[in-house]
């Protein structure tokens, strides 16, 4: 079945959001479109799953409607897919479905819709969730674009490696881990989806090392988000040798190694503070043990003693 072709409403006035109605049933197209363009939202419509995805490549709603049970792709699978695509991943999906089993509900909240409501649709029903799905969905926009902002290094991924969402600063840090021609595209190594499924486990490693030739990236895990999505912080990893050797040689922490190593590289304190993701004030107080722990009283004096330990080190 083709999908008519979108039918956008010009907003009048301040945005409308846009509303996606995808169902296989002219007669419930017709009726959901009338009721929520009265409701002064906008209304594009497909009658199949191949149709919508095709559709949202073109244009981006805010809140898609979704029957369950169509011909071709299923809705259960449409939502999966639109769910595994980053730029359409945080659009909030409510399945309409004659199946009403625990079963089928579990499925699709399981694909990654946000609520289920049982046909025949009761419109005033419908409305209330439209509204706190959009209020919730434009909160989280809010938020994404205030990390935006300021500049830190987040991601979100779910445990099969799929990446939500990221700000601009980790997509520009992790190109140099990826071979895919576009970020929207990035996905985690398999064994770094096998350390994430296990990261949430308080006795587990939380930070994770990624290293594709001379590119260091690692990943401390922050928590779970919701389902099967969770929050990660990026920054740039020291050398494992080298931060081991400087451990061993001076009776460093691992975190004071790291910051030793990037003294002695010529990185400034708000250098290292970006690189690693801690505060500058934390940097400090590194640098105060450090320089105890190496009896020196100043950088230069560290990193007169760094660059001779590590050359030490590699003879």
């Amino acid at each position: 079945m083709t999908a008519p072709p979108p039918r956008v409403k010009p907003a009048t006035g301040s945005n409308r959001d846009i509303v996606l109605v995808v169902d296989d049933s002219p007669e419930t197209l017709s009726f959901l479109t009338e009721a929520i363009e009265g409701a002064g939202s906008s209304v594009l419509v497909a009658l199949d799953g191949e149709s919508a995805l095709v559709l949202v490549e073109q244009i981006t709603p805010d809140l898609i409607l979704l029957d369950a049970v169509m011909p071709g792709i299923g809705g259960f699978e449409t939502c999966r897919r639109l769910k595994h695509t980053r730029h359409l991943a945080h659009i909030p999906v409510i399945f309409m479905t004659g199946l009403s089993d625990t079963q089928h509900i579990v499925e699709g909240l399981e694909a990654g819709g946000v609520d289920y409501l049982a046909k025949p649709i009761v419109i005033d029903e419908l409305m209330a969730r439209m509204r706190v799905h959009l209020a919730n969905a434009r909160e989280a926009d809010a938020a994404r674009s205030a990390l935006d902002a300021t500049g830190r290094f987040l991601l979100s991924a779910s445990a099969d490696g799929v990446v939500r969402w990221m700000t601009p600063q980790a997509a520009r840090l992790l190109r140099g881990l990826s071979s895919a021609a576009d970020e929207s595209d990035f996905k985690l190594s398999q064994p770094m989806q096998k350390w994430l499924s296990q990261a949430g486990d308080t006795a587990h490693q939380r930070s994770y090392v990624w290293a594709e030739g001379e590119n260091r990236v690692e990943f401390n895990y922050l928590g779970r988000l919701k389902g099967d999505e969770h929050l990660l912080r990026v920054g740039q990893a020291a050398d494992l040798g080298e931060a081991g050797l400087l451990r061993s040689e001076f009776a460093l922490t691992g975190r004071e190694a790291e910051v030793l190593l990037w003294i002695a590289r010529g990185k400034s304190n708000k250098d290292i503070s970006g690189i690693l993701q801690i505060s500058p004030r934390t940097v400090n107080k590194h640098l105060e043990q450090i320089f105890e722990k190496l009896g020196v009283e100043n950088r230069a004096s560290a990193t007169a003693v760094t660059i001779r330990a590590l050359h030490r080190g590699n003879l």
